[in-house]
């Protein structure tokens, strides 16, 4: 067992998981409340990251992987609030909850969290996050005016919108990739930017070793 993490940020993080409202269809998925401290979610909104240029994204967020933005080992380095993200998300008692509540099997794997910044004509085709993604927790960061229809959408298999999460400030979406968890992002106006964060824990195996918040320290749960 790895040295044991905690995080102060952690600890807020833990609260909004465990008040997170559950609907169970047409998948399980939890809709978090305030999910990072504010002064935490105010700063990852000012991180001189520029948005990519609009072009199309075909559906998918690896047709322009050169331009996506991970925390990595060298942003945490750089940004205190990128050292904080990963910290709250790498805290043993933090993948112990996310554990318990989900049932999914985290210790062992690797923390990987992308920010994201959509401006207008970004869309996401269905898809499920099935493969080496354990569990996928969305947070949106937008304050815009707009910001609570730019929410991820809840699909079925052919691509119906079910459901849309809110996308309104500090509030998230979680849930674990199986076969049945189709969303996306339908086509629709986002004026400004549409900030989100993207967290993930990944099997041992991933192979984009640059991607990941601590590529030598797989996640404990404790």
């Amino acid at each position: 067992m790895g040295m044991l993490m905690l995080s102060p940020a952690g600890g807020r993080v833990r609260c909004a998981l465990r008040r997170a409202a559950r609907v169970d269809t047409p998948y399980r998925y939890w809709l978090p409340h305030g999910v990072l401290p504010l002064d935490l979610a105010q700063a990852l909104t000012e991180l001189p990251f520029p948005p990519p240029p609009v072009a199309d994204t075909l559906g998918k967020r690896e047709t322009h992987n050169a331009q996506r933005i991970f925390v990595s080992p060298q942003s945490q380095d750089r940004y205190l609030a990128c050292a904080e993200l990963a910290e709250a998300f790498q805290d043993d008692a933090t993948v112990a909850l996310l554990q318990d509540m989900t049932g999914a099997e985290l210790e062992g794997g690797y923390l990987r969290i992308e920010c994201c910044l959509d401006t207008d004509g970004f869309w996401l085709e269905p898809h499920t996050d099935i493969g080496a993604k354990m569990l996928t927790l969305l947070i949106y960061l937008s304050d815009h005016e707009d910001a609570a229809d730019w929410g991820t959408d809840v699909m079925d298999s052919q691509g119906h919108v079910l459901a849309r999460a809110p996308g309104t400030f500090n509030d998230g979406l979680l849930f674990v990739p199986a076969a049945d968890t189709w969303h996306g992002f339908t086509r629709r106006p986002i004026r400004g930017v549409r900030r989100s964060l993207i967290v993930n824990y990944v099997k041992r195996e991933w192979r984009s070793r640059h991607e990941l918040a601590f590529p030598d320290q797989p996640v404990v749960a404790a």
